[in-house]
């Protein structure tokens, strides 16, 4: 049984800058969605790398029991996958072949042959709604779809940890609906453990079982999202007088009023 991911102390920069310092998170349970905001520079994507083994960092790292901080980058990345905020450019595959890349540099138990590693990377296209682009080159394709794209080469490799940094920045609001869905039905189906980094903070509310909040490279607020997200959180981070409000299906809004008075 998932024991979680649990986050101590993690401290993690560049040369000689500190951008987050000792971060400690209460245990990110299988099967949840963790939303992660916070204003611009606040360290989110930093954060976000050095949990999936790309960014070194000190402090603890734990998942089901255990250690990860130390491990080899492989040993990472069986279990931890990340996607960033854009694809590589120039890179001449097709869709289909991109995900079979994928999913050949980190193959998963049970796809033997040629054959079963493509069956199921049809299969997560299929599943993220994007089968139609299994043909198209990647250098033609919008930067919705590259993001999609993007999404399913990660979704392929089934990981115990999914790591997404600004997945639904650009696409259309029917798409970024789409996304999030399919992210909290797949954290269940598969009992992942997801983080998202998000700007919209009425759509991290609505799809995320816990908020964490970051500034300046710190933990702020971190909680459900009624716990996170509230006047003084968002008074001290972003700066702004804020109200909090709920629509009458139950779903939070921010309604923005000013600026905080300095």
């Amino acid at each position: 049984m998932s024991t979680g991911l649990e986050i101590t102390g993690l401290a993690t920069g560049y040369r000689k800058r500190a951008v987050v310092q000792g971060v400690t998170l209460p245990v990110l349970k299988a099967g949840g969605v963790y939303s992660l905001i916070g204003p611009n520079a606040a360290g989110k994507s930093t954060l976000l790398r050095a949990l999936a083994g790309l960014q070194p960092a000190t402090g603890s790292v734990t998942l089901d029991g255990t250690e990860l901080m130390g491990k080899p980058l492989a040993d990472w990345a069986r279990r931890v996958t990340y996607m960033p905020q854009t694809l590589p450019q120039g890179v001449s595959l097709n869709v289909l072949e991109s995900v079979i890349s994928a999913l050949r540099a980190s193959p998963m138990e049970g796809l033997n042959s040629s054959e079963a590693i493509k069956q199921h990377a049809v299969d997560v296209l299929e599943r993220v709604g994007i089968i139609e682009l299994a043909m198209r080159n990647l250098g033609h394709l919008s930067g919705g779809q590259r993001q999609l794209v993007s999404l399913a080469q990660v979704l392929a490799r089934n990981p115990q940890v999914l790591l997404l940094d600004e997945p639904i920045s650009a696409l259309d609001l029917k798409h970024q609906f789409r996304v999030m869905r399919l992210v909290q039905e797949l954290a269940r189906e598969r009992q992942m453990i997801v983080m998202v980094v998000l700007h919209d903070l009425s759509i991290a509310a609505r799809w995320s079982d816990g908020i964490v909040m970051l500034a300046q490279g710190r933990v702020v607020a971190s909680g459900t999202p009624g716990q996170a997200i509230t006047p003084a959180s968002l008074a001290e981070v972003y700066g702004v007088q804020a109200r909090i409000e709920y629509c009458d299906r139950g779903q939070m809004q921010v309604m923005i009023d000013d600026e905080a008075m300095a």
